[in-house]
């Protein structure tokens, strides 16, 4: 089971579009088991991705139940996805609601990536939601990128 964390990151960027720096505050999640890790999860991969000084200025827990990357796509789209599970301590139905990030370039595409990741379910389901997610990257766990922080660390 993940647990993940979601990470504002203050550094100063090159715009695109006009090629002048500007500050921004932008958001990770990053796979981690404490907020220690996790600060320390994200200052490994982002110094790897941005030049010059960052400052992690916010970390929260997120309550994401899956997350379906697809190496086709390049923006995270937040989905709400219910179904009904019974309840066997009381003998009734129950509607569960859980949030998910999956990737796509647009809104139908992630849409379609969604209904391929859970295609095979053995209950029925419904897509309540699906928005654009502001997430920058996401880091899942891999052991060795922790591995090398812990040999730099030596």
């Amino acid at each position: 089971m993940h647990t993940w964390f979601e990470c504002k990151v203050k550094y100063v960027k090159i715009d695109e579009v006009s090629g002048r720096e500007k500050k921004v505050n932008e958001p990770y999640l990053v796979d981690a088991v404490s907020f220690t890790e996790a600060e320390n999860r994200i200052h490994q991969e982002l110094e790897q991705m941005i030049r010059g000084d960052f400052m992690v200025t916010n970390i929260r827990k997120a309550n994401y139940a899956d997350i379906f990357p697809f190496d086709n796509a390049d923006r995270w789209f937040k989905c709400k996805v219910s179904y009904v599970a019974i309840d066997e301590g009381a003998g009734k139905e129950k509607k569960v609601s859980n949030t998910m990030l999956v990737m796509g370039n647009d809104l139908k595409e992630a849409y379609d990536n969604l209904m391929q990741a859970l295609d095979g379910m053995t209950v029925d389901f419904e897509v309540n939601g699906i928005n654009e997610s502001p997430l920058m990257d996401v880091f899942p766990y891999e052991a060795d990128l922790v591995t090398r922080g812990q040999e730099a660390e030596s």
